[in-house]
């Protein structure tokens, strides 16, 4: 069987999914505009594969002959595709045989752009109630957020209709001078010596004389135009505590505006602690000011502008949330969030934020906030209530550790650099969970084990980390230079774990107490991988201290002559 074929019954297999759609020809054959309008869904949703001559309930029927002598042409069937939708689009088509049946595979790119049948047919991929895949009729606000998500469109650049320039206020266009020309190197300083027209110009936000796009009205609208022209953009500043809302003020500004109005909010809220250094007090706010403008940035700059929803800020005992309309922009999940290359929803509106001076102008706001959090010795922030529908940024409050700030502060006054955010990841994690495998930090930090090794490798010459066991059963943990700095020298004891007698003492005490005992078991007594707790209990048997029983995974210990006796 070849690989395409094994590949065809897995997915056979798994049944119809969101990015696998089964056509039957059991009764006749799938005509051309229906095989078309197919593709079309497909494509309109993240791409997938159309298999024709699998039935709905999974059986490989076949796939009927298209084309002359019994056949299917595969690259006909391309053209016919490409002929057929508009633009045109490109499929990859092949005949495979699964049994002893021929199924028709299809292979649909992702369009970034919305795909239509030249008949002027427009579906799109959805999952119905039932949980199964369905293709429904597309929708015009449907189709521009999905060329907006995809990157096909900058919502901004579009023109609104009805707008013309008195609708833009020169006080934002003096805010936005004043900000340039206070936000030194961090700004393009040239912006606070320009005109009105002269800055909308620099910054692509003018589509010729008259024409006001919507990215000029987002930054420098009056807010009566932004509230008739822009209805879906709105935001929130909300205190709430318990069940009780202290404060909740909407805030429909023009971008720039509404940035300084949120700041000043939470400039008023936060507290600090004091953190003594040497001759020196350092002070710790409960928020970090920089995380909270680059969170509340990418919320306002890639948020869904085709989806009415305001931004919220919600402020409350133990935490910070921001959440904005729409998912994450195409490319970005969860699991790549700090790797992924900067992909903004709107390029224009992100330039706009970094030569005004708001946010990094290298686009790693995300890591900004990340290292920014865990530098104040809390928690990282969790992204983990974020769906296709919205986004969600959680800043954890609370104490802060400041045993973990003073220690950070103190290797980057040595170093004369800031810690990067992988290290401060891995020092937040060995502390919190006190020792981790190679994989378990890779995952927390994104990246390949090769990767996370190496830097591990680099983190153990500075004397940070210590690393324990060999090939697939090490661990890492802090040494004992940062438990005697972080005040919890015992920590490093009982991570270290014992010696190897101590460790074979216990094993025995164990056996005494409870009869027998078993890798698992072993391993957890003694702090060990699992091969080292192997290695541990077949040495305890070379010297007849221990006796096996049992065979592989089912072996366990017990004392000489004990299976005997019993």
């Amino acid at each position: 069987m070849s690989d395409l074929s094994a590949q065809v019954a897995r997915w056979v297999a798994a049944g119809e999914q969101y990015d696998v759609e089964f056509k039957g020809e059991l009764r006749e054959r799938l005509n051309d505009r229906d095989l078309v309008e197919a593709v079309v869904c497909l494509a309109n949703g993240r791409g997938g594969v159309l298999l024709v001559g699998v039935e709905d309930d999974g059986t490989v029927a076949g796939a009927r002959p298209r084309h002359e002598a019994g056949r299917t042409d595969p690259l006909r069937l391309q053209a016919l595709v490409a002929n057929s939708t508009q633009p045109p689009l490109s499929v990859t088509a092949e005949v495979v045989q699964v049994g002893q049946k021929e199924v028709l595979v299809l292979r649909v790119p992702d369009s970034p752009r919305v795909v239509g049948t030249t008949r002027g047919t427009y579906v799109r991929r959805a999952v119905a109630g039932d949980g199964r895949p369905t293709c429904l009729p597309y929708h015009a606000h449907e189709m521009l957020a999905h060329e907006v998500d995809r990157g096909a469109v900058d919502w901004a650049t579009l023109s609104v209709g009805g707008t013309n320039w008195e609708d833009l206020d020169p006080l934002e266009f003096e805010r936005a001078r004043r900000l340039a020309g206070a936000s030194g190197a961090a700004a393009d300083r040239l912006l606070a010596t320009l005109s009105d027209r002269e800055i909308a110009n620099a910054l692509g936000l003018m589509r010729n004389d008259t024409a006001v796009t919507a990215g000029a009205l987002l930054l420098f609208g009056k807010v009566d135009a932004i509230r008739d022209y822009l209805p879906t953009h709105d935001a929130a500043f909300q205190v709430l505590r318990g069940l009780e809302v202290q404060v909740n003020d909407f805030m429909p500004y023009p971008l720039f505006r509404l940035a300084e109005e949120m700041f000043a909010r939470f400039k008023a809220r936060i507290q600090e602690d004091e953190l003594q250094f040497g001759l020196f007090r350092v002070s710790v706010a409960t928020y970090s000011e920089t995380a909270f403008r680059e969170a509340l940035a990418n919320a306002l700059i890639h948020r869904d502008y085709t989806r009415r929803g305001a931004v919220h800020v919600q402020w409350t005992e133990d935490q910070l949330e921001i959440s904005s309309p729409g998912g994450f922009p195409s490319g970005i999940r969860l699991d790549n969030l700090l790797v992924a290359p900067p992909h903004p929803r709107s390029p224009l509106l992100a330039d706009a934020f970094k030569r005004i001076g708001l946010v990094e102008r290298t686009g790693r706001g995300i890591n900004r906030i990340f290292a920014e959090q865990l530098r104040l010795g809390r928690s990282a922030p969790d992204y983990g209530r974020s769906s296709g529908d919205q986004v969600v940024a959680v800043l954890p409050g609370g104490p802060a550790n400041l045993s973990i700030t003073r220690w950070v502060i103190e290797q980057e006054n040595q170093q004369g650099a800031p810690l990067g955010l992988p290290e401060l990841q891995i020092l937040s994690e060995l502390e919190r969970e006190r020792r981790a495998s190679t994989g378990a930090l890779a995952h927390v930090l994104q990246r390949t084990d090769a990767e996370t090794r190496t830097l591990l490798a680099r983190m153990v010459e500075r004397g940070w980390v210590e690393a324990r066991g060999e090939g697939k059963g090490r661990s890492w943990h802090l040494s004992a230079a940062v438990y005697r700095a972080l005040e919890a020298p015992s920590g490093y004891v009982r991570i270290r774990g014992f010696e190897p007698l101590q460790q074979e003492q216990m094993v025995l005490q164990y056996v005494d107490a409870h009869g027998r005992i078993s890798r698992s078991q072993a391993a957890d007594l003694c702090s060990l991988g699992s091969e080292q707790a192997s290695r541990l209990l077949r040495r305890l048997a070379r010297e007849g201290k221990l006796e096996a029983q049992g065979e592989r995974r089912g072996t366990t210990y017990v004392k000489p002559g004990r299976w005997k006796r019993e």
